[in-house]
């Protein structure tokens, strides 16, 4: 490597310090200045795009959050920080299905690197945001089109479209009318019976901690077939004592296996309960 790179090298590392400086300042211009520079300098190198992404951030400009974020990913994959901003910028413009989906890769790389970690619980937080935003969202379009549906199905028999007929005329509209109602009843109970999981309730015992009672996250299971969260789990092996907080049972950290299937369980219910999103942001 020539003399020259390195020398490119050094000063950007020492534009990156600046900013850093300057953005613990609220300086977020000049921050934004020195990350600028340094990227010109090394334009590979991903940590001065998120810098930078963060800064824009702060000021609410989403629109350079994404472009930096996206510049950072092609440069890192693996890049928590990018994936996470990327996913606030696409939230705020209200692209909630792809915004989920770079939140949810944030977390699994944020958690796999350290479950415990306060970064994961931002994301967490975010990611219940954008999940539960996208429910309402589309919990008002599907209220919005079943009330237009009801109200087509109920304007054809209205009295005023009866015309004056004789007996049987009327007899056979009369019996036409009761199979009519009989039909709004039926769909009635349909709409009603599709709302029923928008209605909050309580999240199945099964599927939470048995330690904090918060809807299971990443689940891991004991050789004592108890299931908890990972994060709280490892903090208990370390703080309080090798052994399973509910049977007693000796625990090391290496016994503990991924419940995928409960994870999956999880999920799905969420994924028809939008609503259990609500208190984890």
């Amino acid at each position: 490597m020539s003399a020259k790179i390195v020398s490119a090298a050094k000063q950007a590392e020492l534009l990156k310090e600046q900013g850093n400086l300057y953005f613990k300042k609220e300086r977020l211009s000049a921050a934004i200045d020195a990350y600028t520079e340094a990227i010109t300098l090394c334009p590979d190198v991903p940590v001065y795009w998120t810098n930078r992404a963060l800064c824009y951030q702060r000021k609410g400009d989403w629109e350079r959050v994404e472009a930096d974020c996206s510049k950072a990913l092609e440069l890192d994959k693996a890049s928590v920080k990018a994936h996470y901003m990327l996913g606030l910028a696409l939230l705020n413009s209200q692209h909630y299905a792809e915004a989920i989906k770079q939140l949810e890769k944030a977390l699994d790389l944020g958690g796999g690197a350290n479950p415990a970690a306060y970064m994961v619980e931002q994301i967490w937080q975010e990611l219940s945001k954008a999940r539960y935003t996208q429910w309402e969202v589309a919990t008002a379009a599907r209220r919005a089109k079943q009330k237009e549906i009801r109200y087509s199905a109920e304007t054809p028999m209205e009295d005023d479209d009866i015309v004056e007929s004789d007996e049987s005329e009327w007899k056979a509209i009369s019996r036409l009318r009761e199979i009519y109602q009989e039909k709004l009843r039926t769909i009635a109970d349909i709409f009603n019976k599709a709302a029923e999981s928008d209605i909050p309730s309580e999240i199945p015992e099964h599927l939470c901690c048995k330690i904090t009672m918060d809807v299971f996250r990443d689940p891991v299971i004991t050789p004592s077939g108890v299931s908890y969260e990972r994060a709280v789990l490892l903090e208990h092996l370390r703080k309080v004592g090798k052994f399973d907080p509910w049977t007693r049972a000796p625990l090391e950290p290496e016994q503990i296996v991924s419940n995928l299937a409960l994870k999956e369980a999880v999920q799905a219910y969420m994924l028809d309960h939008g609503w259990a999103y609500k208190p984890y942001y």
